[in-house]
């Protein structure tokens, strides 16, 4: 990482590594960097969020730690949880030793046996600062929300076995949301805040080059443009710009130059991810 002064320095990384942001994307991130406040990013699926914390990591040159929620995520499955079966073997080598019962315990309940899960690895991460992404907190119970606002105050966790383990290095923390409940306030002050929308045709169409330099104008035009509209249907799954990307691949990759019926017929898995949405549109295109 080069010693960051401005955001422009930001910007030309993130452009050279594929990664298309606004001014205010980029200041969020410039800002995560100087205060290491965590960033919490929200906005509908696929718009780029996740992508952000690896670009970041990339930005640093440090380990990218992700903890992916879901709802019943607990302790033992983010932040660590003892290794019983080996715990158990070391029990029965001990069988016959001289040693105590405070000093069997303190053995078997140590380092050796403690597997860290996302959290408890970014908190003991000692080359450099990690970049730790939550990935998908609203898919979270609001329990876990909870705890979570202790370790983003102090960054240490307590083991009742070994104590209480501060963070080596303060690890760069980026929070996503795709906003399927509300987050709590107190969840939000402790962080920066940054909403990524759907981009623009003109944002859209610059994001998918970067990612397909070989694709021609006109199918580029046509597949943003029919993305957006299909972002004005009611939709059980709104395609994200990762879609977009997916489906201008596939087309290409079967060699299509236009975005007619049959093209669209053949490729809409691509852009598309519920039947129902699949149904509607072939519907259409029959009656059209």
């Amino acid at each position: 990482m080069e010693n960051l002064q401005n955001p422009e320095q930001l910007i030309r990384f993130l452009d050279e590594h594929q990664y298309v942001a606004d001014e205010e994307m980029v200041t969020s991130l410039y800002l995560l960097l100087k205060l290491n406040k965590p960033l919490l990013l929200e906005g509908p699926p696929g718009v780029g969020k996740t992508e952000a914390a690896l670009v970041l990591s990339q930005w640093l040159d440090t380990k990218l730690i992700r903890l992916q929620c879901y709802e019943g995520l607990d302790l033992s499955t983010s932040v660590y949880e003892w290794n019983y079966q080996k715990q158990l073997l070391g029990i029965r080598l001990q069988e016959g030793s001289d040693l105590s019962v405070a000093e069997k315990e303190k053995q078997i309940f140590s380092d050796e046996y403690l597997l860290k899960r996302p959290l408890l690895s970014a908190i003991t991460e000692t080359d450099k600062p990690p970049v730790l992404l939550i990935d998908e907190l609203d898919r979270s119970d609001e329990e876990f929300e909870a705890f979570l606002l202790e370790l983003l105050s102090a960054f240490q966790i307590t083991i009742p076995e070994l104590g209480t383990i501060k963070a080596v290095h303060k690890p760069y923390v980026i929070l996503t949301s795709n906003r399927t409940r509300e987050l709590s306030d107190a969840l939000k002050r402790r962080c920066l805040y940054h909403w990524i929308d759907y981009p623009d045709v003109a944002k859209e169409m610059k994001i998918v080059k970067k990612r397909l330099p070989g694709i021609e104008q006109h199918l580029l035009e046509q597949v943003v443009g029919h993305v957006h509209q299909f972002r004005q249907r009611k939709l059980v799954k709104v395609p994200g710009v990762s879609e977009t990307i997916d489906w201008a691949e596939s087309l290409m990759a079967l060699g299509l130059r236009d975005v007619n019926k049959e093209a669209i017929d053949k490729t809409l898995g691509s852009i598309l991810k519920s039947t129902e949405d699949i149904a509607m549109v072939k519907a259409d295109l029959i009656a059209y």
